[in-house]
């Protein structure tokens, strides 16, 4: 009996390896492709990092956008009508509009712009035209878009009370009020990092003096602040100078919120683990700020950067609308829309008011864009 017991006794089996659970992709990617996972699930702010980068595009090489020469003017173009664009031809695909023909009334003799049907004038790409710099390097005449006939003039957007095209102005105030939003944050950026870093690092008295300061700068009301800063500047100064001393008003008004958000951060992590470890392991303290305590939430300033661009725009083309800011012969949004002031121009040449869409478009896509970085710089938070 015990041989029989013996011999069906079990044999005893080598231990298995234990299977190690699957490993998420989320836990062994980094911070920012953490950030950008979570971004892209945001619909709306993918369209405005779309829009937001187009703008900015633009903004970059506005003569290859432009199509005229945006300071040329033709008298009997006067609020020239836009020129509507067609895409079939005959049942096949051709880009062409209708050039506009001008009479007079008899009655009144106000202008009247007909389209003339009996001709189509093929809309090109890559079309030479009026010279320009592009990127500050070179001087070509290349141009993205442009009419098929050198003879006729392409106003895909209009012309102004003195025949200037308006698409091709635009472009070009493109570049001054999307660079004064950027060039105005980053200003604001280095003030606010550096008072508001020192602030939440240091505390105590420091601390206190700082928090007065930026409660002084909050309590200003904004408007009447710029209006008279602005209105100070000579009016003989040349438009650089005048595009520089802007910028600086906006940014000592904009730099407070912003150091608000770093001192809280700061105060946040300067009593974390490895905010001690670096100080017990004889880090500088410059080390300490600029290598262990700034990174961790650059997200949530770059954040707090894309939402306050669109406060710089709409600041500067408040000034300008207002004859505060910038003067012609510098292009800007609200330089332009100083055009559309009057009467006639809200009756006779709506198109004049593009400038404001534009403005509408670009702070709905950096607000945007803002929502969805803020809502993505926790990554860790699911």
């Amino acid at each position: 009996m015990s041989d029989v017991a013996l011999n069906t006794a079990p044999t005893p089996q080598p231990d298995r390896p234990a299977i190690a659970p699957p490993v998420s992709r989320h836990d062994v990617a980094g911070q920012w492709t953490l950030i950008w996972w979570r971004f892209r699930k945001h619909k709306l702010a993918m369209v405005g990092l779309v829009v937001t980068v187009l703008i900015y595009v633009m903004a970059a090489a506005p003569g290859f956008f432009a199509i005229n020469d945006p300071a040329q003017q033709a008298a009997r173009q006067v609020y020239h009508p836009p020129h509507p664009i067609h895409f079939f031809d005959d049942g096949a695909f051709r880009l062409h509009f209708n050039p506009m023909r001008l009479t007079r009334d008899r009655v009144t003799l106000e202008p009247l712009f007909t389209p003339d049907t009996s001709r189509k004038i093929p809309i090109a790409f890559f079309v030479r035209g009026p010279d320009y710099e592009l990127f500050g390097l070179f001087r070509t005449n290349i141009h993205l878009i442009g009419s098929g006939d050198p003879t006729v003039t392409f106003y895909p957007l209009g012309a102004d009370r003195l025949g200037r095209c308006v698409w091709s102005r635009l472009a070009f105030g493109t570049q001054i009020s999307m660079s004064i939003g950027l060039v105005g944050v980053t200003a604001s950026l280095i003030i606010g990092i550096i008072l508001g870093g020192i602030s939440g690092y240091y505390g105590g008295k420091v601390d206190f003096a700082i928090q007065r300061v930026i409660e002084f700068v909050l309590s200003l009301p904004t408007i009447p602040i710029w209006l008279a800063m602005a209105a100070a500047l000579p009016q003989s100064w040349p438009p650089v100078a005048t595009y520089f001393m802007i910028t600086i008003i906006l940014s000592l008004i904009g730099w407070a919120q912003l150091a608000r958000v770093v001192r809280g951060r700061f105060l946040s992590l300067r009593t974390e683990d490895f905010v001690m470890a670096a100080r017990l392991d004889g880090a500088s303290e410059k080390r300490i700020i600029f290598r262990h305590m700034l990174p961790s939430f650059t997200s949530h300033i770059v954040a707090s950067i894309t939402l306050a661009i669109p406060a710089m725009i709409l600041a500067e083309t408040a000034l300008s609308f207002l004859g505060l800011g910038l003067q012609p012969p510098v292009v800007s949004w609200g330089v332009l829309l100083r055009e559309a002031q009057n009467i006639r121009s809200i009756a006779s040449a709506p198109w004049l008011f593009a400038p404001g869409v534009a403005v509408v478009i670009s702070v709905l896509a950096l607000n945007f864009l803002g929502d969805g970085l803020r809502d993505a710089s926790d990554p860790y938070d699911r």
